[in-house]
């Protein structure tokens, strides 16, 4: 896999493609509605991207930004392999993946003006920026996502106290602290185990999803139509479950059987708590299937991806 995630115009994300899945995505490109690609690392990185844009008959324009408005470059080319050998020398961060293209700075007009702080209490700020770094831990949410969640935040009938641009500053500078706190994890943390682990329940017929829905109601009405169509049962956490997981108070996960049968409902359990236990993870159930299976103790380090 490629430590890259891909942003398609059909607004589609693909995380962690491999490289033949990477070379697959620029040779499709060039139809109407699917004409570029925007490439960001893993994790992401503000002013750090690359992206490529194609239209049948024509050439490939392929952009890269290196850290600041005045480092954003473009070349021509005029085939899907040249592109496809840079864009994932750009992924792998490789010396000398440029070496193939000819690059010139790309003429965006006149630098943005700087941005001021917003002018909010500071008990506002505290309340803007805890919120912020709940969901910055929570390890779910893209910059984009989390800049909109700054900007409404604090909004109360007409007044907007935080832009745009302002929100995405503050949420950069955040995003910016966090990754370089989880630069000094290592190895596998707890909700990686958790996704090895729901992978695993995933691929035997069994639903399973991370950070599925707002809450309990949403995620019992949404979870039959996220998986196969004959998957036997589901287990899921919503974002509730996530931020208490991020509190340290442990991660609640909601199962059952689509048949609806206690029976059906406990054997799954038996499954969930069979892929925790064997991905390392300590879990909390009596085996009724009426209760929720509780994953804890739980040091909840999940990886910023964007």
């Amino acid at each position: 896999m490629v430590a890259i995630t891909v942003h398609t115009e059909d607004g589609r994300r693909h995380v962690r493609p491999s490289a033949a899945e990477l070379a697959g995505l620029v040779r499709r490109i060039g139809q109407k509605g699917d004409r570029f690609l925007v490439l960001q690392r893993v994790p992401d990185l503000p002013e750090v991207f690359a992206q490529v844009w194609h239209e049948a008959g024509g050439a490939y324009v392929l952009e890269h930004r290196d850290g600041a408005f005045d480092r954003h470059f473009h070349a021509t080319l005029d085939a899907p392999e040249p592109v496809i050998a840079a864009l994932t020398g750009w992924a792998s961060g490789e010396p000398g993946w440029a070496e193939g293209a000819d690059w010139a700075p790309l003429d965006l007009g006149p630098a943005p003006e700087p941005v001021p702080e917003p002018d909010l209490s500071r008990q506002d700020r505290e309340v803007l920026e805890a919120h912020v770094r709940e969901l910055l831990i929570g390890g779910f949410a893209t910059r984009a996502e989390l800049a909109e969640t700054a900007e409404d935040h604090l909004v109360s009938g007409d007044d907007r106290p935080v832009s745009p641009e302002q929100a995405r500053q503050l949420v950069d500078r955040m995003w910016r602290e966090r990754v370089a706190e989880q630069a000094g994890w290592d190895g596998e943390t707890d909700p990686e185990r958790l996704t090895r682990a729901f992978a695993v329940l995933d691929a035997s017929d069994v639903t399973a999803r991370e950070n599925f829905t707002c809450c309990h109601s949403c995620g019992q009405s949404e979870i039959g139509a996220a998986g196969a169509p004959d998957a036997r049962g589901f287990v899921y956490s919503h974002s509730q479950c996530t931020g208490s997981a991020a509190a340290g108070r442990g991660l609640t996960l909601l199962y059952g059987g689509f048949d609806g049968s206690e029976g059906t409902t406990a054997a799954v359990g038996r499954e969930v708590v069979a892929a925790l236990t064997e991905a390392g993870l300590s879990v909390e159930w009596d085996g009724d299937p009426g209760r929720a299976i509780t994953v804890t103790p739980l040091d909840w380090r999940r990886r910023l991806v964007g």
